[in-house]
């Protein structure tokens, strides 16, 4: 088992890929802690993920929330072998019709709160372990209405390098998992028009289908995981082709 006596902490792990990260990674042997805002959802998950889960309330942009979570680690855990700071939100951006408020907390949730939350957990990161970032391929198609999110999310493209940087004197590795459009909660309720953009974006993607939490997750963990001791600062896209191959999309084939 790859991650036998590793210890993991999750931002966001309460849904969505988050929480099917760290389900796989406890499936692998890793004590895991995961935090969220919603105390509902993280009771829930930690009934669901079982005795090797911590889960703790936290909010990534409040300092004290912060170095509580971390406190908690601490005693638990000792240390960190990995970290995935995959909390984040997205609000519509389109230009003429935002209000600041909207755009800096899109880009305080998903930029400042994953750089302080790297940062808050460095003392507990030892040699040899491994931070993943979550980006979005939103930061490169350049889709209509998204510039907060796109924005947010090109910075931890940028910032990732800069922490690879800084962090690989100490033996800790840096990189970014790039999701395409996957099935999370992030999508809100199933009503008719969520339905009917799922499906335009499933024709924009060449394998015609919208990505699984798990396929995601997978990714992490490879990350994360020995397995890429190898690889720093970079990204690994899991897009089914969106960006690499776009022209073997649907929609550009006629079908």
């Amino acid at each position: 088992m790859r991650f036998k006596d590793k210890k993991v902490l999750i931002t966001g792990g309460n849904s969505g890929i988050g929480f099917v990260t760290a389900k796989l990674m406890i499936q692998e042997g890793a004590k895991v802690a995961i935090t969220g805002r919603d105390q509902n959802t993280l009771d829930s998950a930690q009934i669901e993920l079982g005795e090797n889960a911590i889960a703790i309330k936290a909010d990534i942009l409040d300092p004290k929330e912060r170095e509580n979570a971390i406190r908690i680690i601490q005693e638990k855990f000792g240390e960190l072998d990995a970290l995935f700071a995959n909390a984040g939100i997205i609000k519509p951006s389109p230009l003429g019709a935002t209000s600041e408020e909207d755009f800096n907390q899109v880009l305080h949730t998903n930029l400042t709160g994953a750089f302080f939350t790297v940062q808050a957990a460095l003392p507990l990161l030892k040699k040899g372990s491994s931070v993943v970032l979550n980006g979005s391929v939103m930061s490169v198609i350049g889709s209509g209405g998204s510039s907060a999110y796109a924005a947010s999310k090109a910075g931890v493209r940028a910032m990732s390098r800069v922490l690879a940087t800084e962090l690989g004197s100490k033996g800790i590795r840096v990189n970014v998992v790039v999701p395409g459009a996957t099935k999370t909660p992030i999508w809100g309720q199933e009503t008719p028009a969520t339905q009917a953009r799922l499906q335009a974006i499933t024709r924009s993607i060449p394998m015609a289908r919208i990505g699984e939490p798990e396929e995601i997750a997978k990714a992490v963990l490879f990350l994360a995981s020995d397995d890429s001791s190898y690889i720093q600062g970079t990204e690994l896209v899991v897009d089914g082709g969106a960006t690499g191959s776009s022209a073997g999309a649907p929609i550009y084939l006629g079908k």
